[in-house]
């Protein structure tokens, strides 16, 4: 994730996929050594953090326990380009409708600032990094899916200064 200061993004966390892209992700994905965990992006860029008050918590809150918690299968690698490498999840529809619900509470706000036609769930494995390097975590990574998990809430990250790291903010449950 790469933002200005006071940037904020809405994420699924993925820990059941941390021994398996941890330390893939902490050589070659930038925001993993700032602290960004293994995740499922909701929105990003969201509301700087400047403007987040109670009120955008709490819209959050009801948002998010209108979506019910749901089961999380990554089963296969797949690239954007050449440049980023990351894990799919089976079903990535249920990420897409939390996207859709919230950029419909917050127009403002476009998935990467609407500079992607569509969204495509994904947990970033590595990303503008040595081609090489990502190939071969690509084939360490294929070899010992599918990554099972629980999504059961949505968490609120920003991250203070350029450069720095990324902190959790809020957690919103899902309907359980």
């Amino acid at each position: 994730m790469t933002s200005e200061p006071g940037g904020t993004g809405l994420i699924v966390e993925v820990p059941e996929a941390e021994p398996l892209v941890g330390a893939h992700r902490l050589e070659l994905d930038p925001s993993a050594p700032l602290g960004v965990p293994a995740h499922i992006t909701v929105l990003f860029p969201f509301i700087p953090a400047e403007l987040i008050d109670t009120a955008v918590l709490g819209r959050l809150g009801e948002l998010f326990a209108d979506h019910p918690a749901f089961e999380v299968r990554l089963t296969r690698t797949a690239w954007f380009g050449q440049a980023v490498l990351w894990l799919a999840p089976q079903d990535p529809e249920p990420f897409r409708r939390m996207t859709s619900a919230v950029v419909a509470a917050f127009p403002h706000y476009p998935p990467y600032r609407g500079l992607h036609e569509g969204v495509t769930p994904h947990l970033t494995i590595g990303n503008e990094c040595d081609h090489e390097h990502l190939l071969a975590a690509e084939r360490q990574v294929a070899a010992q899916l599918p990554v099972c998990a629980r999504a059961d809430a949505v968490t609120l990250i920003s991250q203070e200064a350029d450069g720095g790291p990324w902190s959790r903010i809020a957690s919103f449950a899902l309907r359980a």
